[in-house]
């Protein structure tokens, strides 16, 4: 009897002990499954966390490019609202400039006409050339390839050339009438005070007389005064005292 109830205890404790040992077993496996299944979980949440942060970087990215367009909206907005603006004003001045045209292209032909009247009246400085130069004028008003501006920017400029005229002391070489016939000459002009005319073997001398209208011969003796203004003229000797024959004009010989 002693005997059946030990093997029985036997069977007992080896059956408790396999049992024992396959719950171990299982306990494990689900301890592995639970900590496999954490790290997958894990694996999960960490991935889920860096799309989630990467969405909220781009989102961060779009809310500054939203905020970027909509300060260039605005600039373009005042852009164009300046260019409106500019566009109202260039209509205005394009209007102006219609009202100021039909003014100026008259002003321009009673300039040149004013030209040709004081060239003709006027001391024969250089006359061929200004009689050219007025000429050039009158073609160049009837021409569309050059702009009013220009035109009248080229008119100014020969008005300035005949200011010149009257405050410079010059000289050129140039042909003079005296008497019918015409002479090869070096001319010289002081202003409109004194033109003198010089024979090219420097022996004859001419001085143009504004009442007359005409050049009259000089007497020899005015010889070294005219070389010596010549000489200055031409920038050979320094600037000094001159006498030369004034060349009168009508109002001042009455």
């Amino acid at each position: 009897m002693k005997l059946v109830k030990s093997s029985f205890a036997l069977i007992v404790a080896t059956y408790s002990s396999t049992l024992m040992a396959t719950s171990l077993d299982q306990a494990q496996k689900i301890q592995s499954q639970t900590h496999s299944s954490s790290a997958s979980s894990q694996k999960r949440i960490d991935a889920s966390a860096e799309k989630t942060l990467a969405l909220q970087a781009e989102i961060e990215q779009l809310q500054e490019e939203v905020k970027n367009l909509s300060v260039y909206r605005d600039h373009l907005t005042a852009l164009v609202n300046s260019q409106n603006a500019e566009v109202d004003s260039l209509d205005r001045q394009i209007d102006q400039i219609k009202e100021t045209r039909q003014g100026i292209v008259p002003l321009m032909y009673q300039m040149i006409d004013g030209l040709i009247e004081h060239v003709e009246q006027d001391m024969p400085i250089k006359a061929e050339q200004r009689q050219q130069r007025v000429e050039k004028l009158e073609q160049m008003m009837t021409r569309a390839d050059v702009s009013d501006a220009e035109k009248y920017r080229r008119i100014l400029e020969a008005y300035q050339i005949e200011l010149d005229y009257g405050t410079k002391l010059g000289h050129y070489q140039g042909q003079i009438v005296v008497n019918g016939e015409s002479l090869e000459t070096d001319v010289l002009y002081l202003g409109r005070l004194s033109l003198v005319a010089r024979s090219l073997n420097g022996t004859h001398f001419w001085s143009w007389n504004q009442a007359s209208n005409a050049w009259q011969e000089l007497d020899a003796s005015m010889k070294t005064d005219i070389d010596k203004a010549f000489s200055i003229a031409t920038k050979q000797s320094a600037p000094s005292l001159i006498t030369l024959p004034v060349s009168l004009t009508q109002a001042e010989s009455n």
